[in-house]
């Protein structure tokens, strides 16, 4: 029996994978600039990316799923700088992520031209360590700060992202807590 050669690619699946997710990335950032995400069909997005409908549904489920990745991969510094330190003053914590903001001022201005902060959410509650099993004065006190972070961002955006994170910080409270001490002190309010 003759076998044929085959054609294969002479990347591997890892490598297409990325290529994939990238050329999708980059196609749904450029056609944000130019219209809302609800206006961007899956064809149109993948005609732009040139990769195949197929290519983009083993990655995301939806659309928005592609600036979600996006926001994570970017977020990965800032995030590990924070998780790296539970007892990171709030202070320090906000420092740390209005710094990146202002480094990607663009991304996140793209973002908030199209109503995309939202987001953010679920990114800023990981962070804070949010987790819906956790014991009562744990989840609401790490829900506690991470909407405070995220009514924090929303506030710079819709004010123009002019702010810097020195400025912001000098609105704090002079506190000494720690992300981790929160939930000791809602344990003293619930008299518990």
């Amino acid at each position: 029996m003759e076998q044929k050669p085959k054609n294969v690619s002479p990347f591997s699946n890892e490598s297409r994978n990325a290529y994939v997710v990238e050329h999708l990335t980059g196609a749904m950032l450029a056609l944000l600039e130019k219209k809302p995400i609800n206006e961007i069909s899956i064809s149109e997005l993948c005609h732009a990316a040139g990769v195949g409908r197929t290519s983009f549904y083993r990655n995301y489920a939806k659309k928005e799923d592609i600036i979600k990745a996006h926001i994570k991969h970017l977020s990965l510094d800032w995030t590990d700088k924070c998780k790296k330190t539970p007892d990171l003053p709030i202070r320090e914590m906000v420092r740390i992520v209005f710094s990146h903001f202002e480094a990607n001022r663009d991304f996140y201005r793209l973002l908030n031209n199209r109503g995309l902060v939202y987001l953010l959410k679920d990114i800023i509650l990981d962070l804070c360590g949010f987790h819906p099993e956790q014991e009562m004065p744990a989840a609401y006190s790490s829900a506690y700060v991470a909407f405070f972070l995220y009514g924090w961002i929303e506030v710079w955006f819709r004010r123009g992202m002019k702010d810097t994170a020195e400025e912001l910080i000098a609105y704090l409270p002079q506190q000494k807590n720690h992300c981790s001490e929160i939930p000791k002190k809602a344990e003293g309010v619930n008299g518990k």
